[in-house]
């Protein structure tokens, strides 16, 4: 926040203070006083030192909630995804097709209302965390940081969700090895949930660009830099209901006008205008926070209801046409959700709080391994009447899912190679 800078100055003012008043009372000739002062000058600067440490900590707090949050809510997009999935799988793949009424509503709810912002929830967090790049700090030393910390772990895990299910039987070692060879262009088709680290790459390596321009703009250029991005996010509407083509858009060019101002990136200068320019109160964070979650939130989940007709197969992308997570609804309530986790005002956050963030990470990594079978327990091959109401089934399958990733993020963490499984 900006007042931190602040704060900063007034440390280094008292550490003159300080030094200065010490060089004073030195000349003195009565010993005791000296001492006594001494002893109090210390007191009071471990005093303010300490009071810097915990402003420093308030002001990244809520990160460490947002991400278990945002964690728990990727595990319900997948959860909910087995109860309108329409091909052999059970999952949700090209065509869908909801089993009834009930399926309808809560699919909207828990996939479309609730669980939408989580990616680009995860993806302003690292924006906000890196963005302007440190003081002194290079690319190359930003790369080497950054990508020693993903790479890693989604190397392993590529090869995990590649040879495990060939060795359980899911598919054929032959498949498996055409999958392996695909691995440097693609994520492997057991792993569709690692699709989002190649955008998290991308922010990554243009992280270092955009960093010395976010230095020195100023609030209105920002705002008019996210101002496009937002015209941008209507995009995936226009290629939905009007044209594929769109703006430039042809089979000899996939660049539309705004391409350099769209995708991630948008939430990138967002995450970085939050940080620098926001300074409404806790009351107003919260009121804005609040309309813009449930008006992108309802909307989201009303998009998913209107289009989804029980036993009517349908082409996925036409079914979700306002779940991609750069369209405005999904902006608003991103925008309005971690509006909402800034009013987070605790001095620290819980250790379990603290230690399932640290594993969120790995935790997104993993989860497919065990998720897949606790669906497919409660589903029961038939996502019409599952073992439990689908309403209870949905969050029943993620929290299970959250809690399997949990203790076996632990227990990894245990490990001397931790770090390469993402922790």
């Amino acid at each position: 926040m900006p007042y931190m800078k602040f704060l900063y100055v007034r440390s280094d003012v008292c550490r003159a203070i300080f030094f200065a008043c010490f060089l004073a009372v030195q000349k003195t000739s009565h010993k005791l006083v000296s001492f006594l002062f001494f002893s109090y000058l210390c007191i009071l600067y471990q005093s303010s030192k300490k009071q810097i440490q915990n402003m420093e900590k308030k002001q990244i707090v809520f990160i460490e909630y947002l991400r278990v949050v945002a964690c728990f809510l990727v595990m319900l997009v997948h959860a909910s995804e087995n109860f309108y999935g329409a091909d052999s799988s059970g999952l949700a793949g090209n065509v869908s097709m909801l089993a009834n009424e009930s399926n309808r509503f809560w699919v909207s709810f828990y996939d479309g209302a609730l669980s939408r912002i989580c990616v680009p929830l995860f993806m302003v967090v690292s924006a906000f965390l890196l963005v302007p790049m440190k003081e002194g700090m290079t690319m190359h030393s930003f790369y080497k940081r950054r990508f020693m910390r993903i790479l890693p772990p989604f190397i392993i895990f590529q090869l995990l969700y590649t040879f495990i299910p060939a060795m359980l039987g899911q598919w054929t070692w032959n498949e498996a090895l055409d999958g392996l060879w695909m691995l440097p262009f693609n994520f492997s088709p057991m792993a569709g949930h690692l699709w989002f680290m190649y955008p998290l790459i991308s922010l990554y390596l243009i992280i270092p660009v955009v960093s010395p321009w976010l230095e020195k703009s100023t609030a209105k250029e920002e705002l008019t830099f996210i101002g496009i991005f937002i015209l941008s996010t209507f995009i995936p509407w226009l290629h939905t209901f009007v044209t594929r083509e769109l703006w430039g858009e042809c089979f000899w060019n996939g660049f539309t006008m705004l391409w350099y101002c769209s995708g991630y990136l948008g939430y990138l200068v967002l995450a970085h205008y939050i940080r620098k320019h926001i300074t409404w109160n806790r009351g107003k964070r919260m009121r804005i926070g609040l309309t813009c979650l449930f008006i992108g939130g309802a909307f989201t989940g009303w998009s998913f209801w209107w289009k989804g007709v029980p036993g009517q197969i349908i082409e996925t992308p036409l079914l979700e046409w306002s779940w991609e997570f750069c369209t405005p609804n999904v902006l608003l309530a991103t925008f309005g959700a971690f509006l909402l986790f800034t009013c987070i005002e605790q001095k620290e956050a819980p250790r379990w709080i603290t230690d399932i963030s640290r594993l969120s990470f790995s935790m997104y990594l993993m989860h497919l391994f065990f998720l897949a079978p606790i669906a497919g327990f409660f589903v029961n091959g038939n996502q019409a009447e599952p073992l439990i109401p689908v309403w209870a089934a949905i969050p029943c399958i993620a929290l299970l899912s959250f809690l399997c990733c949990v203790i076996t993020g632990k227990l990894l963490s245990f490990l001397p190679g931790h770090k390469y499984f993402g922790i």
